[in-house]
């Protein structure tokens, strides 16, 4: 049975506002679905898997995938937390929006853990104390039980693509001097023009490799009108269709021009158009 209560949720994966890492001290009191403990909750069960470090865990469900995520990616994540007394701090099952953050950006139970993971798994976590908030003030204490569901986990954008420094041979060219290559086939065959407003995910490097911007970062896509950015990006995003992600090596012609507090040179997107009106 799920019953509605009021309680502070202590956020373990929301990466905080300007892409620094996770903001795991934050926290806010809002009324939210309870999640029932597991009955496994106060300690593991005889058929949990144990590792060298001390984590604990217990498959609950089988996943599709046949890769594993590393540290440096992006996860797309489900999950309910529980102290070992059964109490729940945390949910993104409640507040019915997954969470994508960096795996080596959480407590070091969740990173360790969900590398063991594959996609469309859910599994059952007891993290002990060393490898969670350590007694941190203000955090849950002791052993922490998670269940957590992969959905989804993608390369990190922190490091940059092989081809950053410049496109490769079989790589498209406009008259203008920007480059593309699409990364994956969108669908439909409908392209945004100028005036379009568009919803995308992406990344932004320098060709000597440091990331600057990304949307996937901060696990929010942004929906602008395509005429109001740099000339690349509105001449780019009108080649691609929804669902389409592609790789654009932008020169500065097409960039800011040198503007001051800019950033300089040719730089490389790779943008998902996710849709556009």
């Amino acid at each position: 049975m799920i019953k509605t209560t009021t309680l502070t949720l202590v956020f373990i994966a929301v990466l905080a506002a300007a892409g620094e890492g996770p903001a795991l001290a934050s926290a806010q009191t809002t009324t939210i679905r309870v999640i029932p403990a597991p009955a496994d909750v106060a300690a593991p069960p005889a058929d949990a898997k144990k590792t060298a470090s001390g984590l604990a865990s217990k498959m609950i469900t089988a996943g599709t995938g046949k890769t594993h995520p590393v540290a440096a990616d992006l996860v797309t994540v489900h999950y309910t937390g529980w102290t070992t007394d059964g109490k729940m701090f945390d949910s993104s099952v409640s507040r019915g929006k997954p969470s994508t953050f960096p795996l080596d950006k959480v407590i070091a139970g969740w990173t360790e853990g969900v590398q063991l993971m594959v996609a469309g798994e859910t599994r059952r976590f007891w993290i002990p104390e060393a490898l969670a908030y350590k007694g941190q003030q203000g955090r849950p204490k002791g052993t922490l039980v998670f269940d957590v569901e992969l959905i989804s986990f993608t390369e990190s954008p922190t490091q940059a693509p092989a081809d950053v420094k410049s496109p490769p041979s079989d790589a498209r060219h406009t008259a203008s001097g920007l480059s593309y290559k699409v990364l994956t086939a969108g669908v439909g065959g409908r392209h945004p023009k100028s005036s379009s407003a568009v919803t995308v995910h992406y990344s932004g490097w320098t060709t000597d490799g440091k990331l600057f911007d990304s949307s996937v970062v901060r696990g929010m896509p942004i929906t602008f009108p395509l005429d109001g950015v740099i000339p690349g990006w509105t001449e780019g995003v009108q080649l691609m269709v929804e669902g389409e992600k592609t790789r654009f090596w932008i020169p500065e012609a097409l960039a800011y021009k040198g503007q001051p507090g800019q950033p300089k040179g040719m730089l490389v997107f790779d943008i998902e158009l996710i849709k556009f009106n």
